[in-house]
């Protein structure tokens, strides 16, 4: 959930000791186990904010009762698994294997895991484990879970030929749907697809979608199956056509002056999915009364609101990190029933650093997927 509109915004909760040991320490905390039994994983891990992603092994020490073990076949690259590797966020553990947008299949379960059989083709987000005992757990929130842990907070990520997770975070994949392609799905696909949801955006919604970036090319197609009557934001004239192809019916480069006037009270939710400053009054100004302006991008610097815009509007700011595992399951059925699928570029995740290079250049269009080519 990154930093930028390439990438899933991320939510900063306190670091767990870490669930799948560093190669240095996992014979320590797993002793009982002979060593030659081991479970050995190949991974591709940053030893330092400025290093390159290399060759790297551990030892995943035993399957926990709830955990299920994937076979990675293919991995997203989000900018927030760059924003990790450079540890921007002041919370990243070295040896770190990044990835948390990953497709594979199920390769082993443990004795209380449910819902899923081996060879399955299953898909893990952002987030990895949850408490399960807790009123957002019990309600249907459990990505609100106080405890909830992110696939590559305290813990290895997809970057590698296998990966683990509790079950409730391992979604089965629709047959329909492209397993090369649903990995950044879910990630910044149901983070823009959670918004419809907890808004409860009728079919006959306008909606406004700013950004046209990782994030917003996504959310496009999912308000225009939705129903609605879509407008992008964008600052480039040279998105205009494709913004339209994916589903927009009409676009606003709001880099031309007065350009939001025209859209006075016109509508009923903005989806924004970019983390640089916003002319919040101008875009609360679009909205129609009770109007709401959802966030998913992180914009480092605090916004200013008018308060007077919101209150004679009744209007509302909030925002919504990805989403629980029921809402991963409808914006997966959603996507194979209107055929949406992410823009990607593919590359074999040996070839990982070139990957990132074309992630931090800004040149992306727009998901950057590696594929698994680990024999």
């Amino acid at each position: 959930m990154p930093f930028s509109a390439l990438g899933i915004a991320p939510w900063i909760w306190p670091v767990t000791e870490p669930a799948v040991p560093h190669s240095d320490s996992a014979s320590c905390n797993f002793n009982k186990q002979p060593h030659h039994l081991m479970p050995l994983f190949h991974a591709y891990a940053a030893s330092g904010a400025e290093s390159p992603l290399t060759p790297f092994e551990f030892e995943a020490g035993e399957l926990a009762p709830e955990e299920v073990e994937i076979k990675v076949t293919h991995c997203g690259l989000c900018h927030s698994d760059l924003s990790m590797i450079e540890n921007e966020w002041g919370m990243t553990n070295y040896p770190f294997v990044p990835g948390h947008e990953v497709t594979g299949t199920v390769a082993a379960l443990g004795s209380e895991a449910k819902g899923l059989t081996i060879g399955q083709k299953v898909g893990l987000g952002w987030w990895s484990r949850s408490c399960l005992a807790c009123h957002e757990c019990l309600s249907g929130s459990q990505h609100l879970c106080p405890t909830v842990q992110g696939t590559i907070f305290g813990r290895h990520g997809g970057f590698a030929d296998r990966v683990r997770a509790q079950w409730t975070w391992v979604r089965p994949i629709p047959d329909a749907l492209d397993m090369a392609k649903t990995g950044p799905m879910l990630c910044g696909g149901v983070t823009v697809f959670a918004p419809l949801i907890i808004n409860e955006v009728p079919s006959t919604a306008r909606v406004g979608i700013i950004g046209i970036g990782g994030l917003g090319h996504m959310a496009v197609q999912f308000a225009n199956k939705w129903g609605c009557e879509v407008h992008a934001f964008t600052t480039s004239d040279s998105k205009e056509t494709e913004a339209r192809e994916l589903g927009a019916h009409f676009v606003h480069n709001t880099r031309r002056p007065e350009a939001l006037k025209p859209l006075a009270r016109r509508l009923d939710l903005l989806i924004s999915t970019i983390n640089a400053p916003q002319d919040v009054a101008g875009l609360l100004e679009t909205l129609r009364p009770k109007g709401h302006l959802h966030n998913v991008g992180v914009v480092l610097k605090p916004l200013e609101v008018p308060a007077l815009s919101l209150i004679l509007g009744q209007k509302s700011i909030g925002g919504s990190p990805a989403g629980s595992p029921s809402v991963i399951d409808d914006m997966l059925e959603f996507s194979a029933r209107h055929s949406i699928a992410p823009i990607t570029e593919m590359f074999p995740m040996s070839r990982v650093n070139d990957a990132l290079e074309r992630l931090r250049s800004g040149k992306a269009r727009y998901r950057i997927v590696l594929v698994n080519d680990r024999p």
